[in-house]
């Protein structure tokens, strides 16, 4: 048990003893001393199913009790459904117990509306997002999936510059950046006219792709924070299997099926492994997790407090050497951005991904 108790700890919401069992990290140089684990409320959105908003209240309350004082959302998710279920949510929550970053510039399902990077739109999407939220300002504002912007410049000449002015509004607290292609993080963080504070890469600091390590230390050298998400790589690394729609190649798909498969002939569940091995990952603040079932959350903290067992870690040693270590090519940058891309030049503007 640590005796460290964050700055978000307040006497009469948290429970104290569960608190103090929880690590906290700065994000970045920024004063946020953010919980390891972090909430991921993308499922508030219905994203993967429809939800209960009972026991979605009941799951973000828990976490927050636990000690996890940052959650991430974005009018993304559920069209503004998982901003506003949270607004509902934290009403009589105090606002110091806990740190609230959304996004920017990804919108709605079909590709004519999905993306938009404009500053007009953008410092109006801060005030919308206020407003589902309930709250006076948000802690960190990211541009969602820039790679999907006309160009990385958007990025850099007009999008950051509207987020650099909802700072200076007091709307928001901190600017963060959000996509898949791990390269773009350095061109825009060397060439940004702003300050950014933090990074929000996701599937490459897990079991099947561990390549954030190779760029961990340039967000260091920049005063970078670090949030690591999807760690289950989007459902490759369940029993379940991903959706459908999932843009990994065929090859990476087969191998995470089989590494799931040689998991369960051992009696381990391979989501448990995947989850230990991201939330130990070296030189990331915070790791996300996102569920709206209190059921995976009561998995995910078991994993996170307690660790793996000795078989599971065993286990877990075997698959990474016989499946994801002599993997080659781990990743599929550009299959989404493709798809995208082609719509958009053909005007298909009401497909989806």
């Amino acid at each position: 048990m640590t005796a460290e108790l964050p700055p978000t700890f307040c006497e009469n919401f948290h429970n104290e003893k569960q608190v103090r069992k929880v690590k906290y990290e700065n994000l970045g140089k920024t004063a946020m001393r953010v919980s390891t684990l972090s909430f991921g409320a993308s499922p508030l959105g219905n994203v993967y199913r429809t939800t209960d908003d009972k026991e979605s209240k009941q799951v973000v309350h828990r976490a927050l009790k636990q000690g996890i004082n940052l959650i991430d959302t974005a009018p993304w998710y559920g069209n503004g459904r998982s901003e506003s279920t949270l607004g509902m949510i934290l009403e009589g929550v105090p606002r110091k117990a806990f740190y609230l970053n959304t996004k920017v510039c990804r919108y709605e399902p079909t590709f004519g509306k999905m993306f938009d990077f404009s500053a007009e739109r953008t410092m109006r999407s801060v005030d919308e997002s206020l407003r589902r939220l309930k709250l006076d300002y948000i802690d960190v504002i990211q541009i969602h999936d820039m790679e999907f912007a006309p160009s990385l410049d958007v990025v850099i000449n007009e999008t950051l510059p509207a987020l650099q002015k909802m700072k200076d509004a007091g709307k928001v607290r901190h600017i963060g950046i959000t996509g898949y292609p791990m390269e773009n993080f350095r061109y825009v963080i060397e060439k940004s006219p702003v300050k950014i504070d933090s990074v929000l890469t996701y599937c490459h600091g897990s079991m099947n792709d561990d390549t954030l390590a190779d760029h961990m230390q340039f967000f260091k050298d920049n005063d970078i924070g670090v949030v690591n998400g999807s760690i289950l790589s989007m459902g490759l690394l369940t029993n379940r299997g991903p959706p459908a729609w999932h843009p990994a190649t065929d090859d990476i798909k087969a191998l995470c099926k089989s590494a799931a498969q040689y998991c369960q002939n051992e009696d381990v569940d391979i989501s448990r492994l995947a989850s230990d091995f991201s939330f130990t990952f070296p030189g990331v603040d915070t790791t996300l997790i996102g569920t709206a079932s209190a059921k995976n959350l009561e998995s995910n903290l078991s994993v996170y407090l307690e660790g793996l067992t000795e078989k599971e870690k065993n286990v877990s040693d075997a698959v990474m050497e016989k499946f994801f270590k002599p993997l080659k090519r781990k990743d599929w940058d550009g299959v989404e951005l493709q798809k995208y891309r082609e719509a958009m030049k053909e005007g298909r503007y009401n497909d989806t991904l």
